[in-house]
């Protein structure tokens, strides 16, 4: 445990949320509902305005719109949410060279390593100016908590919320567990807290009086010790720059129950794909395919295959989710699938045997279409396709649009044939709004614009964090003009 509150932890406000509202001056102060849009969909992300009605994260869509009919609902844009991310991330790593993200929107820094913060005083300025930077280059707000342990720093930023900044003074921590609840801990989850509660503990000050032979006796030797040095304010974790990830994986639930199993099978096929794009994209490969099915009564099961070695062959996880598919009874109906891949590695060892099956049958089939050309008259003569009716353009709300005439705008709704766009900027005022055939060409899907208006100057030379500071004494900076 640290003597100064140096360690960092940011969490973006409302991150998805507040990205779309500010990115829409229309939606600005009223409920807005990022996630699936469908009746199957979850939360991904409610703003302040919707979680007065009681919305919140991993909630259900469908019971989001009960309680909550008049707000705005609209679908994930993540290029937009990783751009932001990425000004986020840059910002704090001019604050240290440890900075160890979580997610898009959350991270903790160390700030004792980048040398601007060695007490409260400049740990609290270090934290403020920081703030006013993410404010002035994203136009979005985030909450810092600042103590001596990353535990404490992440319950101080869930205090902070929304827009401010919470310092816990080392010393004051076990004070300040007591009374919260057991859940608060890392690591305490349903489960473990409902066997707690059975043991007639609920809160962190129950689990320090209880001590660390009822908690080990409780939860078992590892489990135990940890949790009773964390009920004592005790965190040694270090921040972490660089985390690996453990899997890389993609689902989907379906707005109809899936009965037709060749469906199942291509849906199974395609997010295979889906998965090997984001495994290269993150320059791995995984040994380990991993098959997520959700049948019509919600029971959930899990399948996997070892392979002989880490692959990103895209043949090769496909092939294996089909086989594990084949173990899996799916005719009441499917409502989720999901394909994932685990054991990671920054290397490619090719499985020359799935690669070497996979010749002989394309060897195979050219060879069956050559007797058949030989044998059947006419058969290796092209057949015209029958000509395929046109699909409609489907609009998703929320989706960038631009209009010839009229601009940029986003997707307000789309139905019977028609789409409404409401064409407005994050600088402009709110928009109008305006109806459309969903083919009409002169409407194209558009990439999400800045959130901010780059200033004429480099907007990095101006921001406090980024200035060079020197030293005056203890505890004290001076920013160099």
């Amino acid at each position: 445990m640290r003597s100064a509150p140096t360690i960092l932890h940011l969490d973006m406000d409302a991150f998805y949320a507040a990205a779309e509202q500010a990115a829409k001056p229309s939606l600005r102060g009223k409920p807005v509902v990022v996630g699936g849009i469908g009746t199957r969909g979850v939360v991904a992300t409610a703003s302040y305005e919707a979680r007065r009605f009681g919305v919140h994260s991993a909630m259900p869509v469908a019971q989001a719109r009960r309680l909550c009919p008049n707000a705005a609902y609209l679908m994930p844009r993540f290029a937009l949410y990783r751009s932001v991310s990425e000004q986020v991330m840059e910002l704090l790593g001019r604050l240290s060279p440890l900075v160890e993200p979580l997610s898009l929107d959350e991270a903790f820094v160390d700030l004792e390593a980048g040398g601007v913060a060695d007490d409260s005083a400049s740990a609290r300025r270090a934290g403020e100016l920081l703030r006013a930077d993410i404010k002035a280059v994203t136009g979005l707000t985030g909450s810092v908590g600042l103590a001596g342990s990353k535990m404490l720093a992440k319950i101080a930023s869930e205090q902070a919320k929304p827009d401010g900044l919470v310092l816990i003074e080392p010393g004051t921590e076990r004070e300040l567990l007591g009374p919260m609840p057991v859940r608060i801990l890392p690591g305490v989850g349903p489960a473990t807290g409902e066997h707690l509660r059975r043991a007639g503990m609920t809160t962190v000050a129950h689990l320090a009086e209880a001590g660390e032979d009822e908690l080990v006796r409780l939860l078992g030797r590892a489990h135990g010790v940890s949790l009773y040095r964390m009920a004592a304010g005790h965190d040694e974790r270090p921040v972490v720059a660089e985390r690996d990830a453990k899997s890389v994986s993609v689902e989907d639930t379906f707005e109809v129950d899936l009965h037709d199993r060749v469906r199942v099978r291509n849906e199974v096929v395609r997010l295979s794909d889906r998965c090997v794009q984001r495994l290269r994209a993150a320059g791995r490969s995984g040994r380990t395919v991993v098959l997520k099915v959700r049948r019509y009564d919600f029971s959930t099961l899990t399948r996997s295959e070892t392979l002989r070695g880490p692959t990103d062959d895209p043949a090769v996880v496909r092939e294996a989710a089909g086989r594990l598919l084949e173990s899996v009874d799916t005719t009441g109906g499917v409502r989720l699938l999901g394909v994932g891949v685990t054991g990671l590695a920054d290397y490619t060892q090719e499985d020359l045997f799935a690669q070497a099956a996979a010749g002989e049958r394309a060897q195979a089939e050219a060879q069956g279409a050559q007797e058949t050309a030989e044998t059947v008259p006419g058969a290796g003569e092209p057949v015209a396709a029958a000509p395929e009716p046109p699909q409609e353009r489907r609009w998703l709300a929320g989706q960038d649009v631009r209009h010839a005439r009229y601009g940029a705008g986003w997707v307000q709704g789309s139905g019977l044939g028609r789409v409404t766009v409401r064409f407005e900027e994050p600088t402009s005022p709110p928009g109008r709004v305006r109806t459309f055939a969903v083919d009409d060409p002169d409407i194209t899907p558009s990439d999400p614009l800045p959130l901010v208006r780059a200033p004429a100057g480099d907007q990095a030379e101006s921001s406090p964090a980024s200035r060079p500071k020197s030293r005056s004494g203890a505890g004290e900076e001076i920013s160099s003009p």
